[in-house]
């Protein structure tokens, strides 16, 4: 089962979180027959974490997705032992797993620096070889970002995220502590009568301004993506944070739990995501439930209602609207159903992708050997 989670959320929209890249070890160089001469060996090839990258980038930059080492430097008269190969790096962000093709784990990168060696270059050519150089290591590997878990809630602090996981879950939220921060999101885990589980991560520390690191916004943003789906909650009275901020209808909240993502990093409301009504017990929510889905769908027609300065740049299109009420139980089984649906059709559509991906892999093999 591990094995399929964690292969099955390969990328949603702009969004990528897999990517499977093919690396080989440098040649080595030529010996020198008449002197006893050695040829460089090979560069290897090394998964190197380094800060404001990410795999969409290594994937547009790199369409080809082959990493190759340098060549080992032959021997020659004026140089018994040959130069060694240049090394290939390959920069990735932070909190990546990296394995082969296999399922093989080769290494984590858990801070900036951290260095996993994917393929070693080739001996270069000796006595012991009849002065021929030997090849570089070649496979193929997967870069995972670590996922937390399946869905991040997303919502402001009154909104009722923490009641809401405890309704979901039946259970008090698991308190999980992960090595690339310090922050400790809740891990709540939905049960389904076939005994299928799903992650729901509750991270604290969303507020407006939260991109530009107010709050603990960029350690709460930074979990964002290492979650499969968003499940933005919201109370469907508006709210105020503060009695010297501005009151926020539903609609309001939404689009700037959306603008929030879009400034630290476009590529997360690509993410499939559904939305959460909450507070569905209180007085004249119906009407304002009415209201919040008429702006959504027509959002263009309300952005008047909103400051220049929230307007997201694309408006996201929920995969289900939820009305709850943690307090009551109201909707929550329906929630639960939501999840699972939205979370098992992405499981089918990556499943797909990947076959297409190995059976594009074999041809392509095919052909080189034809």
């Amino acid at each position: 089962m591990v094995h399929f989670t964690r292969i099955c959320f390969r990328k949603y929209g702009n969004f990528v979180d897999n990517l499977r890249l093919y690396v080989r070890g440098g040649t080595g160089g030529m010996g020198l027959p008449r002197l006893g001469g050695q040829g460089g060996n090979g560069g290897d090839v090394w998964v190197v974490a380094t800060k404001n990258m990410t795999l969409k980038r290594i994937k547009d930059k790199y369409p080809q997705k082959r990493f190759v080492g340098g060549i080992g430097g032959n021997s020659s008269v004026r140089a018994l032992k040959g130069d060694r190969g240049k090394d290939k790096e390959i920069f990735a962000p932070v909190g990546i797993t990296v394995t082969s093709d296999d399922d093989r784990k080769l290494g984590d990168l858990n801070a900036e620096g951290d260095r996993v060696r994917v393929a070693k270059g080739g001996p270069g050519g000796s006595f012991c070889s009849a002065f021929q150089p030997g090849r570089g290591q070649a496979k193929h590997i997967r870069l995972d970002l670590k996922l937390i878990a399946d869905l991040g809630l997303v919502g402001f602090p009154n909104a009722g995220k923490s009641s809401l996981l405890t309704a979901m879950s039946n259970a008090t939220p698991q308190v999980a502590s992960y090595a690339f921060t310090t922050l400790k999101p809740e891990i709540g885990k939905l049960m389904y009568k076939d005994y299928k589980q799903i992650s729901v991560a509750d991270l604290p520390g969303l507020i407006e301004g939260a991109h530009i690191n107010k709050g603990m916004g960029h350690k709460f943003l930074k979990h964002v993506e290492r979650t499969k789906q968003l499940l933005f909650v919201v109370d469907v009275c508006g709210f105020q944070l503060a009695s010297q901020t501005p009151f926020r209808t539903a609609f309001e909240a939404v689009q700037l739990l959306t603008k929030e993502l879009e400034l630290y990093k476009q590529e997360l409301v690509s993410k499939p995501a559904l939305l959460v009504v909450n507070k569905m017990d209180l007085p004249d929510a119906q009407d304002k439930l009415q209201q919040l889905k008429e702006q959504l769908q027509n959002p263009d027609d309300f952005s008047d209602l909103l400051p220049d300065d929230m307007i997201p740049k694309n408006y996201i299109t929920f995969r289900h609207v939820v009305p709850v009420s943690a307090t009551t139980g109201f909707g929550i089984e329906h929630l639960k159903s939501c999840i699972r649906e939205s979370l098992d059709e992405d499981a089918a559509m990556a499943m797909k992708a990947i076959h297409q991906e190995r059976l594009q892999a074999l041809r392509y093999q095919s052909h080189e050997h034809s």
